[in-house]
C-alpha cells in the first residue's frame, strides 16, 4: 500500500490580517500550515496562530529568498505554497487529496490554473487568464527561482496539471494596484541593472505599446469590458515605468554647474566665511 505523504501549506505574509483568513481556511486539509511573516503589526501573526499555523518571523530578504527559506523550514517534503491573497477551491482540495492518497504519483510537482478577481469581477481574458501556477511540489526536486519580485518554482522532473483552480483576490483596490506597480517596477529596474541589462529611450515607447496590444487585443482583454481596458493600460504603465527607471539608473550623472553658480551649491565648495570678530 502506498504511504500517504505529509503535506505542508506554506504562506509568506506581511500586514495581511484583512485577507489571510480565507487563505488559511483553505489550507486546513494540510498536515501543517507554516506562515513566515516579515514583522506584521496588524495582527497577521495572531490571526495565523488562531488557525493552527506555525508562525516564524523573519526579516524580508526578497520574494524568492523568503519563499525558498520558507519551504526549507517546512516539516514535510511535499509543500503547497500560497500567497496570502490566494485560496483553494473545494475541487482543487479534493484533487490534491486524491493524489496524496496515491503518494503523488509520477510527477515532481503539479500546476493549477489561477482565476483572478479584480475590482469586483472575475477576469476571463487578457494577460491574467489563463494563468497557470506551479505551487504543489516535492522540495527535494524543486526550488523557488526567478527574479524579484516575479518568482516561480523550478522543478527537476515532470510536472502534472490539475483541473481545480486557485482563486486570487489580486488587489485591495485601484490604489493598491498603483502602489504595487510603483514598488515592483523599482525592484525590477534595480535587478535588471544589476544583471547588466540596459534600456534605450525607444523602449519607453515600444515596450508599453506592445504590452497593451498583447493584453487588450491578442489576449482578448476587451471582452472584460472597462476592467480589461484598465488592466491593459496599467500593464503598459508597468512596462513604461520599469524601462524608464532602468534608463535613469543607467544614465544618471551629476548636473553640470552653470558658470555663475553660487559657492556651496551644485556640489561646489562653500565660500570661506570672513572672521567677523577679528574684522571688528
Amino acid at each position: 500500500m502506498t504511504e500517504r505523504p505529509g503535506l505542508s501549506g506554506v504562506v509568506i505574509a506581511f500586514q495581511e490580517a484583512d485577507r489571510i483568513a480565507d487563505c488559511l481556511r483553505s489550507l486546513q486539509f494540510c498536515d501543517e500550515i507554516l506562515v513566515v511573516d516579515s514583522g506584521s503589526t496588524d495582527g497577521t501573526q495572531e490571526l495565523a496562530r488562531s488557525f493552527g499555523a506555525r508562525v516564524i518571523e523573519r526579516p524580508w530578504p526578497g520574494h524568492v529568498a523568503q519563499k525558498e527559506w520558507a519551504i526549507r523550514e517546512a516539516r514535510h517534503d511535499w509543500v503547497f505554497c500560497l500567497d496570502a491573497d490566494e485560496r483553494c477551491t473545494a475541487t482543487l482540495v479534493a484533487e490534491i487529496e486524491a493524489l496524496r492518497a496515491n503518494g503523488f504519483p509520477q510527477h515532481a510537482g503539479f500546476e493549477m490554473r489561477r482565476r483572478t478577481s479584480y475590482l469586483g469581477r472575475w477576469i476571463r481574458f487578457g494577460g491574467w487568464n489563463p494563468d497557470r501556477k506551479l505551487r504543489l511540489f516535492d522540495r527535494r526536486r524543486g526550488h523557488w527561482g526567478g527574479h524579484d519580485p516575479h518568482d516561480h518554482v523550478q522543478i527537476e522532473g515532470s510536472v502534472g496539471r490539475l483541473r481545480g483552480r486557485l482563486l486570487h483576490d489580486a488587489y485591495r483596490g485601484l490604489d493598491d494596484h498603483l502602489r504595487t506597480i510603483e514598488r515592483y517596477t523599482t525592484i525590477m529596474a534595480e535587478g535588471m541593472h544589476a544583471r547588466g541589462r540596459r534600456a534605450r529611450p525607444l523602449d519607453l515607447l515600444t515596450r508599453p505599446a506592445a504590452r497593451f496590444v498583447r493584453f487588450y487585443v491578442l489576449k482578448f482583454g476587451f471582452l472584460d469590458g472597462w476592467r480589461g481596458l484598465l488592466i491593459a493600460c496599467l500593464a503598459a504603465r508597468y512596462a513604461q515605468l520599469k524601462y524608464a527607471k532602468l534608463l535613469a539608473i543607467g544614465r544618471q550623472e551629476p548636473t553640470a554647474c552653470p558658470p555663475d553658480v553660487l559657492p556651496g551649491t551644485f556640489g561646489t565648495a562653500p565660500a570661506t566665511q570672513p572672521d567677523r570678530a577679528s574684522a571688528r
